[in-house]
């Protein structure tokens, strides 16, 4: 489904600020994969991301969705593939207009503009349907400008957003890092039941060691550009927080020095 080969990117070549973000990255989602990323600052996984994403071109390699080479397509010619979930809230959603108009806009990606009416009757019943997967209320507020929402709200609907249209990859880049625990809970916990519904192919980047355990059938760890550690779903099962740090520690030949992801195993 999503095949990352020999992929490189520098920033500022040449200069004192020159910064290796992905050293000859290779990697390889099969169809329904659910992959887990974590890894130090620094490490590339927010690079990969966006590479994958078209945000910024690579410097040598190829990135393949579903057999279709997009190494040279726009961002928004990859929009037709990828469903993606920022770290901000405030991504993903346009906050002066109704939450309707959001879902409109999500459910008409990929499709050529033409001159109609705005939203339909069997349009608004839908996306009041789909709103109701949340439970957060959000169906009885479909004219409600989603500026007013709250960040978890905002992030639960920009991942309903994403997921309208099923892509055929999904990119989660830190999804609930911005929101408090309970709420984050909550986030994860859709995110696993549309990821499963939908039988998405899914790539989510984390900082807590626990949610990268509990999810998904694979975690990555990457570490100066490149994937140290490549864990698949037999020996997922049973790993511990303590047993992925010492196995970073084994694949990097360094201990892992995150805070933010050292502090999220706590208990």
């Amino acid at each position: 489904m999503l095949e990352i080969q020999n992929v490189s990117k520098t920033f500022n070549a040449g200069t004192v600020n020159q910064k290796t973000a992905l050293n000859g990255l290779n990697l390889k989602l099969n169809e329904g994969d659910f992959v887990t990323v974590i890894g130090g600052n620094g490490a590339g996984k927010s690079t990969m991301l966006n590479a994958v994403a078209g945000v910024w071109p690579v410097d040598e390699g190829k990135i393949l969705i579903d057999g279709v080479d997009v190494t040279r397509l726009s961002e928004h010619q990859r929009a037709a593939y990828i469903g993606r979930v920022f770290q901000d809230p405030m991504t993903g959603t346009a906050a002066t207009m109704q939450i309707e108009e959001n879902m409109a806009l999500a459910a008409r990606r990929g499709m050529t503009r033409s001159l109609r009416p705005g939203i339909t009757a069997k349009e608004r019943e839908f996306y009041r349907e789909q709103l109701k997967i949340l439970g957060l209320g959000l169906e009885d507020r479909l004219t409600s400008k989603v500026g007013l929402l709250s960040g978890g709200q905002r992030q639960a609907l920009t991942l309903l957003m994403a997921t309208m249209n099923p892509p055929k990859l999904l990119l989660l880049d830190e999804h609930t890092a911005a929101l408090d625990p309970g709420t984050a809970e909550k986030v994860l916990n859709l995110t696993k039941r549309i990821v499963e519904e939908h039988q998405l192919t899914c790539l989510m980047i984390t900082h807590n060691m626990q949610s990268a355990l509990d999810l998904g059938n694979r975690i990555l760890m990457m570490d100066s550009g490149d994937i140290v550690l490549d864990i698949h779903e037999e020996e997922k099962k049973g790993l511990t927080v303590e047993g992925l740090l010492e196995k970073f520690k084994t694949g990097a030949g360094k201990m892992l020095d995150n805070d933010r992801i050292l502090l999220s195993g706590e208990k």
